[in-house]
């Protein structure tokens, strides 16, 4: 599995709908964007490697702070918290949505937690097996 942690946060699609209000939905419905990002760091890098995407390319994080104007050390916090999350890959010092797409990346964590909830089932099931 590519995750260590999937968050899905039911929240209601913004009627104003932008370009980057969709941004900021999408990656807060998946838990990308807490409260504790005072200065939108994350969303910023995210939008950095969604807007590389279009072009196919990956960004090294040192693309990334001067795109963003942060430190490195806060991009790299930041990308393991996206690589976590199962929508960023890592390859030769270079960053990149899983698939280049916000869609293909969104449905690998979707097969992805799929997969965990078929392990997780047989599990639950041999589990109620021994217990009857």
């Amino acid at each position: 599995m590519r995750f260590d942690r999937v968050t899905i946060v039911n929240v209601r699609l913004p009627k104003r709908a932008d370009i980057n209000t969709e941004l900021q939905w999408f990656g807060g419905a998946l838990g990308l964007f807490g409260d504790r990002d005072k200065d939108s760091s994350c969303f910023r890098i995210f939008v950095a490697l969604v807007r590389a995407s279009r072009h196919e390319t990956g960004l090294s994080s040192d693309d990334i702070a001067r795109q963003t104007l942060l430190t490195r050390g806060t991009v790299v916090h930041h990308l393991n918290k996206l690589q976590d999350a199962g929508l960023v890959t890592h390859n030769n010092l270079r960053y990149q949505l899983i698939g280049n797409s916000l869609q293909t990346a969104l449905k690998n964590v979707q097969q992805e937690i799929n997969d965990a909830f078929t392990i997780l089932d047989a599990v639950a099931k041999d589990i109620d097996d021994k217990l009857h």
